[in-house]
């Protein structure tokens, strides 16, 4: 007898090793009764024996199994016959179970009875399963024993329920619940029931996990509900049960609300769960889950089940407990690992539900679509997303726009998708193809932001996966890089940069795909050629482990390319060897791929040099290569990446190669037959001495254009060479860096060269401008260009220089950049074909030339450029991105009348200047981003000097309007280039792809963030400059009693600071409507650029919140709205304004200002009036009105008031006139007006809520006054085209009626459905000034055909189709409140705009259009028929709506 059980810890153990021991000591236990153990049968007298006997089955005594000599099946036919005919039947059956409790009192024998019985038949006779049932089971498979051997079986099992297990490993209560499990029948499932979850109640923990779970495969369908129900109850009672229940629910037929009821009071328990538990109730409730809860269920579970908390701090202790003792990890690491086995278990779960169940994934998908709060998304969300995407094909599309918008909106940020990796990765792994597919999609966008995030798909998936993964990361990324796609080629290049600084070992292991690029070059820009380089030269040459077969693979690249006589491959040669060059000499202290390594040893020094001279050899021949050359060189030197001992190097042979090439002494003239006298121009110094220097630029150039000629120079020696001007500035650039690289800044070395004149010629044409040849000009404009191309360099070089000598010199070459600037229009005016030299060489091809539009005479151009110098038309090309749509533009354009004496004035001066700099822009020298610190100049004091340095005079140097336009006109590109998203500055279609970077190449080694960060340190000075040009409008206007364009305006002053003040608010603009501020890492950067702004006002405290910030540049910004000059200015403050306004989580309370300033705006006289067509540009205005109704708090009261009070002003004032109350509404502005206010009018009340029949009767009575507005402004607008009836006006009229009556029908008509009983004559008079409103639509609609405009009668069969649905659905309201004798059709005539009736219909045609137009098909025919119904109204209103075909919807 085994011993009785004590209640100790390891109870648990041996009820886990129970079914591990039954499997192993069962078999051992047949041999050992076979060889060892004496075989003794069961002698005895009772019927229970001598029945069994007679049926086949030998009872055995102690451990040997009972014999069956018959098959299983006969046995029981024959054991049921012998009980059925016995003569005592039914006592006999009383007696035979009597016989078999007597029997089982002995637990060995009970214990055989329980083991299956051992089989005698020889093999070939069996016909069954090998597989032998115990006695009992056999005897519980006959019906007529049954439920009395059950009743014994429950009898007998608390004996042995808290018992130890058997010396042999049975465990009795297992083994007998077991005999009831896959009965064939069950003769009464109510009282086993019963008695089941009776013995469940009792029974040890351990013991109850058993039964529970053996429930399902012991009970008949019929008995599913019953214990589902009891099941429902324990859970309530014994939490410890939670697993099993649910389990066995799952597997259940169960009424709905049963489950419901259960799975509501599990997910309130969610929070507290074990995480082991985690699977088995996720996995019930996705069971239960219906389609119309699935959704809310979904919703909850996202909210309650955080994974993060689940499995970060088992991660934690984990690592923590490896810390302490390193001896003992096993523990912490099982815990760890048990911890993920049951999320891999969990997920494996949840995949199973989303991948079979349609339900679920589509609810998990809207659950979280529809979570608006950026905080509320959790990394589980995207885990999911992730996960559907990959195990259901169906939903890809629609969880791809999913994440497209979140990311847009900024709920799915790196930190989120780093987290979800981090914690999941075990999970995603598995899925990584689809992962990455997913990414590929992403990068296929055309939005920066989600083209970003698909490269963080692929970094994090190489950072957290496997080996395997990590190739077909680098795999997907050289696909794209060789795809061709500019925007796919600039990420996956940027994302194998992030992996080689992430992770260089492993990047080593698939340099070999990289490497393959390299059979791709040829699309590649020079920017994308760097890059690459750059990526392999770094796996190249690392210092852990130098790849010698990609060394090999590059020489052979670019010696290549560099022997090239095609400069596309030079260009390639070039960029590759200098990148390479700088990763072979990199400095230690500032490259973390090169750690630990100090100055160049010998051998690495002599590579390095020997490849810089081979380039330099192969670039020599061609100016434009040598000049790319040097810049390349100079932005690595830039960089600064290269080791002292490279740079010194560089240093030596320089300086003297630029004084040979370049640079001439003061008294030396030059010799030689030149067209043009040589003089030496623009110098800061007055040389009285014979030791100055000059740069020998008209000289050299001429020899350069006499070579080209063919001809010899015979006063240079043949073997002389002759170097070209082309490299003077990138040379000087080179030189300028390498010095100031050497000696931390101080440029006294070459300080010479800022003072320093030019051999130039008189460059001011006067009048002998029409009388130089074509040549002649050409020589002059490229002469021009390359001194301009110089100051440039100079500006970029000692713009940081701190003496106030030097800032005044710097200063003053600004002034000569200007001054040249305004020659050069004058030259580029009369040579319209010129090409000039090129300035920028890392370009895909040297055949850039500007527009065709650029160079043409200002007498052709008429609409010109009124801000001189390097400016465009105001809100043209520089305000590119931020202009809408252009559509119907060509028709709205108003037509040029009188310009006002300001825009006369000023354009007689300019009438010989109007060629744009602009269209030049590739052929002007990059400036810098720290030629910006010029801004912080005020007034600069330079002394002038006497031989003995005493000082002579002084002089007062100052930023003045021109220099500081071309600044900012400058920045403002930059910036643009920038920080404006791609999508906006998307390229036009056949345009070349490197177009729009060229000149910018130097800002694009800078990260975005380094540019605006930049901006934001040059805030300060641009607020100083923004409130001098506010004053100096305010002052004029004050001068000029309010006029800012009266007598005493000095007009080209007044268009210089117009200009001025248009760029700073451009690039406020451009700067706070950067995406970047978005990420977390630029939140600093955005609260400095605000605190700025703040200051302005008041010293602000200390910590102010980031909305107060907002709030207080708002308000200072503000100010600035009563001096706007022009129309373009007040546009780019308004938008100024509306882009802080988003940043702030309260912008409701600002929102109404801006509308308040909007409307000032537009009720505004401009500069130059309403009349000139340049003034205010149609896109602009669309975009300041709809500004003005989107803000404002009555959208209906706004639309009312233009329409209402200023449309009428404008229809009685005179031909030129405008409208007194809005004097930007004009004859030509007013189609601009009408499709704003149509378009939103249609947006307001589509956006309206239908409301139901339960809503309160003020609710309904709120709305029916809206509805009213809302069609009395429609009625407004539709009525005025019998005024306004050119062929915009009516376009904008078919297009947005159809809208507003398919708005109607959907949010108005509903509304009137239980609001016609108590508002009869509100909701009659409201049908009734609608049907007129039908009406004229149908008449618009006959007016379309009859001109047979394509563009009108496009719309015509939607707008009929729409009135008809009216018609039919005004009935149906009428039906539905008892009131159908208050609805009639009839049928209406086909008139034109003016109500004439048309007649130009044959009888053919109109039968046709009457079947056609059903309900108020207002149809012309010869005669009208009475028979239709037209949608009347009671009281005899025809409520003639029968436009069925004129408002579609």
């Amino acid at each position: 007898m085994v011993s009785k059980r004590r209640l100790s810890k390891s109870e648990d153990k041996e009820s886990l090793t129970e079914d591990a021991s039954k499997a192993r000591k069962q078999p051992l236990s047949k041999k050992t009764k076979k060889s060892h153990v004496r075989v003794e049968v069961e002698e005895n007298d009772s019927v229970f024996v001598k029945l069994l006997k007679t049926s086949g089955v030998i009872l055995k005594t102690g451990e040997s199994q009972n014999q069956l000599t018959v098959d299983q099946i006969v046995f029981q036919k024959k054991l049921f016959q012998t009980l059925r005919k016995h003569p005592s039947y039914p006592k006999i059956i009383e007696e035979f179970v009597s016989g078999l409790e007597s029997y089982i009192e002995d637990q060995d024998s009970f214990r055989n009875c329980l083991l299956s019985c051992e089989r005698l038949q020889d093999e070939e006779a069996s016909m069954g399963t090998s597989y032998s049932k115990s006695l009992i089971k056999l005897l519980l498979g006959i019906d007529i024993l049954q439920p009395a051997i059950i009743k014994t079986l429950f009898e007998k099992l608390p004996e042995f329920l808290f018992e130890n297990v058997n010396s042999d490993g049975l465990n009795i209560p297992r083994l007998i619940i077991s005999q009831l499990k896959w009965l064939d029948r069950i003769v009464d499932g109510k009282d086993l029931t019963t008695k089941i979850m009776q013995l469940i109640s009792i029974a040890p923990l351990y013991l109850q996990h058993d039964f529970v779970t053996s429930l399902p495969e012991i009970l008949g369908d019929s008995q599913h509900a019953d214990v589902g129900k009891e099941l429902s109850e324990l859970l309530m009672e014994n939490t410890l049960l939670t697993v099993p229940i649910l389990d066995v629910l799952s597997s259940l037929r169960l009424d709905p609300k049963l489950l419901t009821q259960v799975r509501q009071l599990v997910m309130s328990k969610l929070l507290s769960v074990k995480l082991d538990d985690l699977p088995v109730i996720i996995k019930f409730i996705l069971h239960s889950v219906t389609a119309t809860d699935a959704l809310e269920v979904i919703s909850e579970l996202r909210e309650k089940l955080d994974l993060q908390h689940c499995i970060l701090p088992s991660r934690l202790q984990a690592s923590q407990s490896k810390l302490k003792n390193k001896g003992r990890q096993s523990s912490s690491g099982n815990q760890e690992n048990s911890g993920q086995d049951c999320v891999i278990l969990l997920f494996d779960v949840i995949k199973s539900a989303v991948r079979y169940e349609k339900i679920i994934s589509e609810a998990w998908i809207k659950a979280i679509e529809s979570t608006a709060s950026v905080s509320e998304h959790k990394t589980f969300d995207l885990a999911m997303l992730l996960i559907i995407y990959s195990t259901n094909t169906q939903t890809k599309k629609y969880i791809e726009r999913v994440l497209r918008n979140k990311i847009r909106s900024g709920c799915f940020q790196e930190e989120l998708l780093q987290s979800t990796f981090y914690i999941h990765y075990l999970v995603l792994k598995d899925i990584c193809p689809s992962i990455l597919s997913l990414a590929q999609s992403l990068l296929h966008s055309l939005d920066q932001s989600i083209i970003l995030f698909g490269s963080l798909l692929y970094k994090y998936s190489f950072k957290f996966f496997d080996t395997y993964c990590q190739q077909e990361v680098v795999g997907a990324l050289v696909t794209h890089i060789c795809s061709g796609s500019e925007a796919e080629v600039d990420t996956a290049l940027d994302a194998l940069l992030e992996l080689v600084v992430l992770n260089p070992s492993a990047m080593r292991l698939n340099a070999v795909f990289v490497k393959g690029i390299l059979d791709y070059l040829d699309n590649m820009s020079p920017q994308q050629i760097r890059k690459l380089f750059y990526i392999l030269s770094s796996l190249a040459f690392s210092k852990h482990e130098a790849s010698s077969h990609i060394q090999d693979d590059m020489h052979l690249v670019i010696r290549k390319q560099l022997s090239s006589t095609v400069f596309k491959y030079k260009l390639i040669g070039i960029i590759g060897a200098v990148t390479m060059a700088g990763i072979m000499a990199a400095d230690s202290r500032s490259s973390n791929l090169t750690q630990g390594r100090t100055d160049l040893s010998n051998e690495e020094y002599t590579q390095v040099t020997s490849l810089l001279q081979l380039v330099h050899s192969c670039s020599e021949q061609s100016p434009q290569a040598s000049a790319l050359y040097y810049d390349e060189f100079a932005n690595l030197i830039q960089g600064g990446k290269l080791a002292p001992k490279a740079l010194e190097w560089v240093g030596q042979t320089i300086l003297n190669d630029f004084q040979d090439a370049f640079v001439v002494d003061f008294c030396v003239s030059p010799e030689g037959d030149y067209p043009f006298p040589v003089k030496a121009l623009y110098g800061l110094e007055e040389y009285s001495s014979h030791d100055g220097i000059v740069i020998n630029l008209l000289p050299l150039m001429f020899s350069q254009d006499f070579a080209k000629d063919g001809g010899r120079m015979t006063s240079k020696e043949s073997d002389q060479k002759v170097v070209s001007p082309l490299c003077l500035a990138p040379y000087f650039r080179l030189l300028r860096l390498c010095v100031e690289r050497q000696h931390d800044g101080n440029l006294e070395e070459i300080d010479g060269l800022l003072d320093c004149p030019i051999f130039l010629t008189d460059l001011e044409p006067g009048e002998r401008l029409e009388s130089m040849s074509v040549k002649e000009h050409s020589f002059m404009c490229s002469l021009i260009f390359l001194t301009l191309n110089w100051f440039r360099e100079v500006v970029n070089a000692f713009c940081q220089q701190t003496s106030p000598e030097m800032k005044g010199k710097v200063l003053t070459r600004l002034k000569h950049i200007v001054e040249l600037q305004r020659i050069l229009e004058k030259y580029l005016a009369v040579t319209p074909d010129y090409v000039p030299p090129l300035a920028n060489f890392d370009l895909e091809t040297l055949d850039v030339t500007p527009p065709t539009t650029a160079a043409i005479s200002a007498k052709i151009r008429k609409q010109g450029k009124i801000g001189g110098k390097k400016r465009k038309a105001d809100g043209s090309k520089t305000s590119s991105p931020d202009t809408l749509s252009k559509e119907d533009s060509s028709e709205c354009d108003p037509t040029p009348s009188n310009r006002s004496q300001l825009e006369k004035e000023f354009k007689g001066k300019e009438e010989r200047t109007s060629v744009s700099l602009q269209n030049y822009h590739a052929f002007f020298r990059e400036l810098d981003i720290e030629v910006f610190s010029i801004l912080h100049c005020g007034l600069v004091t330079k002394f002038i000097l006497d031989t003995e340095m005493h000082t002579e005079a002084t002089e007062v140097v100052q930023l003045q309007p021109p220099e500081l336009l071309f600044l900012l006109e400058d920045l403002s590109q930059k910036l643009e280039n920038m920080l404006t998203p791609s999508v906006a500055k998307r390229i036009p279609f056949l345009k070349s792809k490197g177009n729009r970077n060229i000149g910018f190449s130097h800002l694009h080694q800078r990260s975005a963030q380094e540019v605006a960060h930049s901006i934001v340190q040059l805030l300060t000075p641009m607020c100083n400059h923004l409130e001098n040009i506010h004053n100096y409008f305010q002052c004029l206007a004050a001068e000029n009693q309010g006029v800012v364009d009266g007598p005493r305006t000095k007009v080209e002053e007044y268009h210089m600071m117009s200009s001025c003040y248009q760029r700073l608010l451009q690039i406020f603009h451009g700067l706070f409507a950067w995406n970047g501020f978005f990420q977390l890492e630029n939140y600093n950067l955005l609260y400095s650029a605000l605190e700025v702004l703040t200051n302005r006002l008041k010293q602000g405290e200390p910590d102010q919140s980031l909305d107060e910030l907002l709030s207080q540049s708002f308000n200072y910004l503000q100010n600035f709205s009563h001096s706007i000059p022009n129309f373009q200015c007040a546009l780019y403050l308004i938008r100024l304004l509306m882009v802080i306004l988003e940043k702030s989580t309260a912008p409701t309370q600002k929102k109404e200002k801006i509308a308040s300033l909007a409307k000032q705006f537009l009720c505004r006289v401009w500069p130059s009036g309403e009349k000139e067509k340049s003034s205010i540009p149609t896109e602009q205005l669309h975009t300041l009105l709809s500004v003005y109704l989107e803000h404002t708090d009555s959208v209906l009261k706004a639309i009312e008031e233009i329409a209402g009070v200023g449309v009428p002003e404008l229809i009685n004032s005179p031909k030129d006139a405008s409208s007194s109350m809005f004097p930007t509404l004009t004859r030509q502005s007013f189609v601009i007006f009408f499709r704003v206010m149509m378009a939103e009018l249609e947006k307001t009340v589509k956006g309206l809520q239908a409301g139901t029949a339960a809503d309160s009767q003020q609710i309904h009575e709120e709305k029916l006054l809206y509805w009213n507005m809302a069609v009395r402004d429609f009625s407004i607008l539709i009525n005025l085209i019998k005024v306004f009836d050119s062929r915009p006006v009516l376009h904008v009229c078919l297009k947005y009626g159809r809208l507003f009556v398919e708005a109607f029908l959907k949010q108005c008509m509903p509304l009137l459905d239980f609001s016609f009983r108590k508002h009869r004559e509100d909701v009659l008079s409201l049908l009734e000034t609608f049907q007129l409103n039908t009406r004229l639509l149908h008449h618009l609609c006959g007016h379309s055909k009859i001109h047979q405009d394509t563009k009108l009668t496009k719309h015509v069969p939607l707008l009929k189709k729409t009135l008809e649905l009216l018609v039919c659905r005004v009935k149906a309201m009428l039906i539905f409140n008892n009131c159908r004798e208050a609805f009639w059709l009839g049928n209406l005539k086909n008139r034109d705009l003016q109500g004439e009736e048309i007649i130009s219909q044959n009888s053919q045609e109109s039968a046709a259009e009457e079947s056609e137009d059903d309900t108020a098909s207002q149809v012309s025919k010869s005669k009208t028929t009475e028979d239709a119904e037209n949608d009347e109204v009671s009281d005899g209103e025809k409520d003639q709506d029968s436009d069925e075909s004129e408002d579609s919807d």
